[in-house]
């Protein structure tokens, strides 16, 4: 389900419902790419994301992956990463309200945005856990992960895989500004306000210019990462890790 919130006509607040721990359904993919269509058709100069209740996004819905075949996991990867390009493509700015747990998918769809705020909970976690479960990364994280965050965080956040609090996760860039919880939508919004204040033309030819490299990189390098992907998730630690994180869900 998507909602969107607010009046203002330069601002518009999506927040995102998909089940569950707004885990990376088919379903919530869909979802996230009518949500950026939308948003490119209409008055707004700028979006703001956010989960719902304890959740920005989970990431992918293991129980539901963990026994397709590699055909099957390709093509959901794949459709994964359709989705988070659409995101990083978009033709307006993004701001990631990150409202709760930002794991995994849930980490790159924020990743894919221009601005990054957290709500400010100790007890809230956002991070690249795939090395944890025995899973590499593919080109969609990679790139944009290398073009987001400085060097010297890479080796914490994509080969280590740790999960981070708000205040350790904004030390180290992979979000940009904290806020109270309750006023998280608020300090996005007043945000998102800064960049629509940018005359759009001149904001659409910068992020262009920005991100098109990195998209190309992307488009470069996707095939030949996706089949090394595939390779972890089907490795026989890679299963024995995924199943564990799968009981542990159902339990």
């Amino acid at each position: 389900m998507l909602r969107r919130m607010g009046d203002d006509e330069q601002i518009q607040v999506i927040e995102l419902r998909g089940g569950k721990a707004n885990a990376m359904t088919t379903e919530l993919l869909d979802t996230i790419e009518r949500a950026i269509d939308d948003l490119e058709r209409g008055p707004a100069r700028v979006g703001v994301l956010v989960g719902y209740e304890r959740f920005f996004s989970a990431g992918l819905p293991l129980p539901a992956l963990i026994d397709l075949d590699r055909s099957a996991m390709q093509t959901f990867i794949e459709r994964f990463s359709r989705a988070m390009t659409r995101v990083y493509a978009a033709d307006k700015p993004l701001v990631a309200a990150i409202n709760g747990h930002a794991i995994a998918g849930g980490c790159v769809l924020a990743l894919m945005c221009d601005w990054r705020i957290m709500a400010d909970d100790a007890q809230l976690k956002i991070g690249l856990s795939e090395a944890q479960l025995g899973i590499g990364l593919p080109a969609i994280i990679l790139e944009p992960l290398r073009a987001q965050v400085a060097p010297s965080a890479l080796v914490p956040i994509a080969l280590e895989g740790k999960l981070f609090a708000p205040a350790d996760a904004m030390s180290l860039g992979l979000v940009h500004a904290l806020a109270p919880a309750g006023e998280l939508v608020a300090h996005a919004t007043a945000r998102a306000k800064q960049l629509a204040a940018i005359p759009p033309i001149a904001a659409q030819q910068i992020r262009r210019a920005l991100r098109t490299p990195v998209l190309e990189a992307m488009a470069r390098t996707a095939q030949v990462e996706t089949v090394r992907w595939l390779d972890t998730w089907f490795s026989d630690e890679g299963r024995a890790r995924l199943r564990a994180a799968v009981d542990k869900l159902k339990s």
